[in-house]
């Protein structure tokens, strides 16, 4: 009987506290607040959002390159994050790296695919994966709709299932801190 009490009450104490939540929160973390928010702002766009892509693309390791060469926290490529960084007068000799520098960076690329989607998060984030002209030729094709609605159309697995985790971590962040 003091067992199923004990039991009880260790049950009512953690629904109390929102266990779940706090185990999320260690799992959707936030790290590089300061500057997402600020460079969201900048770019007029939803720091969670940006959360989510890093989460899914470098899982908030900096130093991270991946095998088709992208870098930093929003797995750039050098040739992306030149155009971005002229675009932004920035020097010549930037650590794509560091984290401002590379959350700058890829903050203002997704803004911009935003922008040139008309804010179709679908195709912006497909573009962000596979490039602009693929997403371009998808929908040229009529493989995938202008709505971008049909993401499970997408040709090329690893995009089809990058746009699913980052709209999955995207909810997750909303619902945990939106």
């Amino acid at each position: 009987m003091i067992v199923i009490l004990t039991v009880l009450l260790i049950l009512i104490i953690l629904k109390t506290i929102n266990i779940e939540n706090i185990i999320l929160k260690n799992i959707y973390t936030k790290q590089y607040e300061e500057c997402i928010y600020r460079c969201s702002e900048q770019c007029e766009i939803d720091p969670l959002l940006i959360f989510a892509i890093i989460r899914v693309e470098s899982n908030f390791k900096e130093d991270s390159i991946s095998l088709s060469q992208a870098k930093g926290l929003m797995q750039l490529m050098d040739s992306t994050a030149d155009e971005i960084a002229t675009k932004l007068n920035m020097d010549e000799d930037y650590d794509i790296f560091n984290a401002d520098t590379n959350i700058e960076l890829g903050t203002t690329y997704m803004s911009n695919l935003l922008t040139y989607y008309n804010n179709n998060l679908y195709l912006a984030l497909a573009a962000y994966n596979a490039g602009i002209g693929n997403v371009n030729k998808w929908i040229e094709k009529g493989t995938i709709k202008k709505d971008g609605s049909d993401i499970e159309n997408i040709p090329f697995k690893e995009t089809r299932n990058y746009v699913r985790k980052v709209l999955r971590d995207y909810r997750i962040y909303t619902k945990l801190y939106g």
